[in-house]
């Protein structure tokens, strides 16, 4: 199956992002829109995962995220991979708890190796929520420029996600389980 560990955002934040896409969406049609249902900011692609390696995986990721407070994130701005002039992904940002989101992405990949999860993506960790894909290059300058300005409300991270993904003609991802991070806050919160 092919999974990926990763973090949902509230409904609140979804909501609000909505909201900032509407006016910008429309004069964009060429683009192929990511639904919101499947919005998720990924920690560790882990790819084609055998069935077999599950109950270790499960193990590693749930000790893995213990280990860790929960995260304050937020959403803002956009950006695009691999540049806004030559755009096949476009994206939003987060701030708010990066360097622990970091590390917590490195443990979490970490744990998942260790298991047995072979494809685990080695690129660098970039945190962005996916808006929309391009089938070509496309200039998304003007976009980028447009959403700057979106900060969305922050919302607090208590578990990562293991998701599935069902590809085909349309795209959906299945949360097939949940990891606490468990750690107390530094301040001493929990």
């Amino acid at each position: 199956m092919r999974l990926f560990v990763g973090v949902l955002p509230s409904r609140q934040a979804c909501d609000e992002l909505t909201r900032a896409l509407r006016p910008v969406r429309e004069a964009w049609p060429g683009l192929r829109w990511a639904d919101p249902a499947n919005w998720h900011v990924t920690l560790s692609f882990l790819g084609e995962v055998p069935e077999e390696v599950l109950p270790r995986l499960e193990t590693r990721l749930a000790r893995a995220a213990a280990r860790y407070a929960p995260l304050t994130l937020g959403l803002a701005g956009a950006g695009a991979f691999p540049s806004v002039r030559r755009a096949r992904v476009l994206w939003t940002g987060l701030y708010g708890s990066r360097l622990p989101l970091a590390r917590l992405a490195e443990s979490l990949a970490a744990g998942a190796r260790r298991a047995g999860a072979v494809q685990v993506d080695g690129k660098r960790f970039s945190p962005h929520l996916t808006l929309a894909r391009a089938r070509q290059e496309t200039d998304v300058t003007a976009m980028v420029e447009a959403l700057s300005g979106f900060t969305g409300t922050t919302w607090e991270v208590r578990a990562v996600h293991l998701i599935r993904s069902h590809l085909g003609a349309s795209v959906r991802y299945e949360s097939i389980a949940e990891y606490a991070l468990a750690a107390p806050a530094p301040d001493g919160r929990s």
